[in-house]
């Protein structure tokens, strides 16, 4: 008998394929996220849940499917998850690592470009019928060569956002819970400088840290006072990470160039505060959002629960998990 899959939103059909062929499949949805209700409700007698990172898979969750066993979370990031409650209920949890850094690097360089350079505002301005003649002083932005960016966050998708920032001539700082390997520092120009003093020296900052109970309003009022007056902050990580009031204060009051932000503190809520601002470029969070990227993360997810059923270890377990099969088989 095939497992018995959630899959809580529909996605791209190639990908929703790749589920259909192995597994007796169930899709929560196609136009938005179950509601919470529905969650418990489409969860009971499911062995499998593909969760989305709007889906809060806390202890009512996991009583709510007691044969659950696997959760598979299409995202890197599984702060949507009590991992602590999965392990005591023994219901394993794979995650999609690796897949999305390039992605994700480049919206976070495509946000940093577009911040620098009014990019939204010049296409406004076109698309208005506004532009009538060149002017020397029209939609005067920041350059980025010789400038620094400070990265925070030096994993992954941090080195890769790194390598991009090499090719525009920026000089690079970052801070990271563990630090570089030297050679790796080398290999990147990149120096390593405590917090404080990287949102000191930055023109431009990127974030790329894990939403955990340190990181989050990591970036809150008294680290924005610490920035330039012309710094432009840029956050693809997790919308917690940035005290998400603090920053439309600074804002406002323009106290810094601007923000590029992909994500915000209360998705998908966006303060019309923030939607209002002209130095502010928002997303809909897809950094993810390549079809590569996309499609690849649900092949890992498939492959994932291949091998659990299979009788294998997941390579893609979260860490927490595999930290916890180490210490029980040592």
């Amino acid at each position: 008998m095939k497992p018995k899959i959630l899959l809580t939103r529909a996605l791209m059909p190639e990908a929703v394929a790749l589920f259909q062929a192995d597994f007796d499949l169930e899709i929560g949805n196609t136009e938005r996220m179950l509601s919470r209700q529905e969650l418990l409700d489409k969860i009971r007698g499911k062995d499998v849940i593909v969760s989305m990172l709007a889906d809060r898979m806390d202890r009512e969750a996991l009583d709510a499917a007691p044969g659950l066993k696997l959760i598979a979370n299409y995202a890197v990031g599984y702060n949507n998850i009590d991992v602590p409650a999965t392990i005591e209920k023994n219901i394993p949890v794979v995650h999609t690592p690796d897949v999305l850094t390039d992605a994700t690097a480049d919206t976070a360089f495509a946000l940093l470009l577009s911040v620098a350079r009014r990019i939204p505002e010049a296409h406004a301005y076109v698309a208005a019928g506004r532009f009538t003649a060149w002017k020397p002083d029209l939609l005067l932005g920041l350059e980025l060569a010789g400038k620094t960016v400070g990265i925070v966050g030096m994993g992954r998708i941090g080195q890769a956002f790194a390598h991009r920032c090499l090719g525009f001539g920026l000089e690079i700082l970052y801070y990271s819970r563990t630090r570089l390997p030297v050679e790796r520092e080398r290999e990147l120009h990149a120096a390593y400088a405590p917090l404080d003093d990287l949102l000191r020296r930055s023109d431009f900052i990127s974030l790329h840290v894990p939403l955990t109970d340190k990181t989050h309003h990591l970036i809150d009022a008294e680290k924005l006072r610490l920035l330039k007056s012309e710094a432009i902050l840029v956050n693809t990580a997790r919308g917690p990470v940035v005290d998400e009031a603090a920053l439309i204060a600074c804002l406002k009051e323009k106290r810094i160039w601007g923000a590029g932000l992909d994500v915000y503190e209360n998705e998908p809520h966006v303060p019309e505060t923030l939607r209002e601002l002209d130095n502010c470029v928002l997303l809909p969070h897809i950094g993810s959002a390549t079809r590569e990227a996309r499609l690849e993360m649900a092949r890992i997810l498939h492959d994932a629960i291949v091998d659990f059923f299979a009788g294998k270890t997941p390579p893609t377990l979260v860490p927490e998990w595999k930290r916890h099969l180490s210490e029980q088989n040592p």
